[in-house]
């Protein structure tokens, strides 16, 4: 698959640890979600990305995290 951002071939996959924080004020409070995507990086311009697991998504979905 081809980078969306500069089409380039030369991307790796690496295994992740995200910690995603609920925005704003009102959820300061609440523990972060800590998630472990494949992660996609493009070798050529520094872009990536990742897809969250079902699970995973359903917890950033309710606002709570694990």
């Amino acid at each position: 698959m081809a980078c969306r951002l500069c089409g380039s071939e030369n991307q790796k996959e690496f295994g992740a640890e995200i910690n995603i924080h609920f925005p704003g004020r009102e959820d300061l409070s609440k523990t972060a979600a800590l998630v472990f995507p494949e992660l996609r990086v493009c070798l050529d311009c520094g872009s990536a990305e990742f897809a969250l697991a079902e699970t995973e998504l359903r917890l950033l979905r309710e606002g709570i995290a694990a």
